[in-house]
């Protein structure tokens, strides 16, 4: 008797320290986290090329935002930010190349968490945290099934995954590709501001501590068919959201249809967020071939295959 009660005080206090300990852990403020969110371009649709392939930098981490069957992903964990980051169906897109300039960029250190929460053809009112159900009821049904796949709101799952999020690290800026839904929309950069303000609300951040990045669109001189919004409408979003800050897509390689880029212009509008958020840090970029693959898989996938 006297033994079983001696285990009993022992399971007791093991849990006790596991709770105790649990209680006393802390976000890790070098492991800094990023919120992501815009329609197609944002979404990732790149095929990788050969030098994108190769064994990661464990630095760069995604908070998986829908559940991945095929991956062996569930929604609100941790995973090594192996492309796709969004959904299963995705590919590689913006997100995939900021997160690994960013982690060949900052001190060894730190590392970068991203949490990508984006749908192909959304207007910005999907998500508007009170009338997302409204935008979206007007809308065709592949894009329902894809909002699906977030448990309906996708600003809630943004804001969901956030708070797992917060947990661990500390979030440090938020970027955004959206507009070619709203190429027209004057409304838009007050609508934006409205979504960072309540993220902002909703995560008991300080605006002063998170900068929003947003990226122009496919540009006139790649033919791109919104590129009026770059000028007409986006360049107003400082003017509101003080905290901001545009994206160049001039130069920026584009696909042979409207609105995408290439993967090549995935790579460099990837990096081109990183130099911003960088700058903003204090940390000068350099250009590293291969950004955040492991130097070992760099050299093994860029060697000629054996005769």
């Amino acid at each position: 008797m006297k033994l079983k009660l001696g285990s009993l005080i022992a399971a007791a206090a093991i849990l006790s320290s596991t709770f105790a300990l649990a209680q006393d852990k802390k976000p890790d403020p070098k492991f800094h986290i990023y919120l992501c969110f815009g329609q197609s371009n944002m979404e990732a649709g790149a095929r990788p090329e050969a030098q994108d392939k190769g064994e990661l930098d464990p630095r760069f981490q995604m908070l998986a935002a829908a559940d991945m069957p095929r991956l062996n992903r569930t929604h609100g964990n941790w995973y090594l930010a192996t492309p796709p980051i969004n959904r299963q169906e995705n590919n590689m897109g913006p997100v995939d190349w900021f997160g690994r300039n960013m982690v060949a960029n900052e001190p060894k250190d730190v590392r970068i968490g991203v949490i990508n929460v984006s749908v192909a053809g959304a207007g910005i009112e999907l998500w508007d945290k009170d009338n997302w159900e409204k935008y979206l009821n007007t809308r065709e049904q592949w894009m329902k099934n894809m909002v699906k796949q977030y448990d309906g709101s996708p600003y809630q799952r943004l804001v969901d995954m956030a708070k797992i999020a917060q947990k661990d690290g500390v979030i440090k800026g938020i970027l955004l590709h959206q507009g070619e839904s709203n190429s027209t929309d004057k409304d838009w950069p007050m609508k934006v501001k409205a979504i960072y303000d309540n993220l902002m609300k909703d995560l008991n951040l300080n605006p002063k501590d998170v900068p929003f990045l947003a990226g122009e669109l496919k540009s006139k001189e790649e033919h791109g068919v919104c590129y009026a919004f770059n000028t007409n409408i986006l360049v107003h979003l400082p003017e509101v959201l003080p905290n901001s800050y545009i994206i160049s897509s001039k130069g920026v390689k584009g696909s042979t249809d409207q609105f995408h880029f290439t993967t090549e212009g995935m790579r460099e509008i990837g990096k081109r967020y990183a130099v911003q958020m960088l700058k903003l840090e204090g940390i000068e970029f350099k250009e590293v071939e291969r950004p955040g693959l492991l130097p070992a898989a760099a050299s093994d996938a860029a060697a000629p295959a054996a005769k």
